[in-house]
């Protein structure tokens, strides 16, 4: 299972999310993405509080792409600083954890 990941990734709008789901996916850089609207952010940003609505990308991946991703998303993103943090899966489905990693093995 060590060898799957979950990445989050916040973005601001609806065009911007779709635009990297997109991309990772045509790059065969991910197996899977969910979309997750209207969540509520607060943060600190440049000494003061905000507040802002966006939309959260799950994105599911083989553990070896996740610098990739980074660094691509880091290219394409709207923000100065985005959030995009990995998680490494310890357990779950054996047949939806093959899939992940045989779609993100694919060669374009």
């Amino acid at each position: 299972m060590k060898n799957v990941s979950v990445i989050f990734i916040t973005v601001d709008k609806k065009k911007n999310a779709q635009k990297i789901m997109l991309e990772l996916l045509k790059k065969r850089l991910i197996a899977c993405v969910n979309l997750i609207p209207n969540i509520k952010s607060m943060y600190w940003w440049k000494g003061k509080i905000e507040i802002a609505g966006e939309f959260l990308l799950i994105v599911k991946t083989k553990k070896d792409n996740v610098k990739k991703i980074i660094e691509f998303v880091k290219k394409i993103h709207p923000y100065t600083i985005p959030e995009i943090i990995a998680f490494d899966i310890k357990e779950g489905n054996k047949d939806y954890i093959n899939w992940v990693i045989n779609e993100t093995s694919i060669k374009n």
